[in-house]
């Protein structure tokens, strides 16, 4: 049985960011768990609550076969620092499965971990800095929903939350 670590935001994570893929990493028999920087109910920037398993600075990368950073507003707040690099570090070097969609690949850009890597990342036609930062990180950015390349699965917005879910999937298999 295959496990996913889904690392989001304590407040205002995209929600269907996390329950899109959650519904169908569950229907695929995976097991989840949830971290973020502390314990209790974490909330979606709709609503959404969400029982974190774990914090971060808790989180055993091995125990895992998928690392997926959730974006949302409270992303760059809550998850731009040192524990989260650490996770995704620790992903790539042991050649887990890395994702993140929305604005979550800026973490593992800052981290580090996308360097030569296709990726793609949230965008909008007035906001284009997270292009900018991917780009300073020596990213290879792609204008496309979902990127693929090796095991680092990177998806551009909620609306891409489905395909992004398969491909995780897909790769794993």
């Amino acid at each position: 049985m295959k496990k996913a670590l889904f690392v989001i935001a304590f407040k205002n994570f995209r929600d269907e960011e996390y329950f899109i893929p959650q519904t169908v990493f569950k229907k695929e028999g995976f097991r989840t768990k949830t971290a973020s920087i502390k314990k209790g109910v974490a909330f979606g920037l709709f609503g959404g609550e969400v029982e974190v398993d774990l914090i971060i600075d808790e989180v055993k990368v091995k125990d895992f076969d998928a690392i997926v950073f959730v974006g949302g507003p409270g992303t760059l707040e809550y998850l731009d620092n040192e524990s989260s690099y650490r996770i995704a570090r620790e992903a790539k070097r042991d050649n887990l499965l890395l994702g993140s969609i929305s604005i979550a690949p800026i973490v593992l850009a800052n981290a580090g971990v996308l360097r030569g890597v296709k990726a793609t990342v949230w965008t909008s036609q007035m906001d284009k800095k997270a292009i900018s930062v991917l780009r300073e990180e020596e990213v290879l950015y792609q204008n496309r929903d979902v990127v693929c390349d090796g095991k680092i699965i990177t998806a551009s917005s909620p609306d891409a939350a489905e395909k992004f879910a398969k491909e995780v999937i897909k790769t794993l298999s």
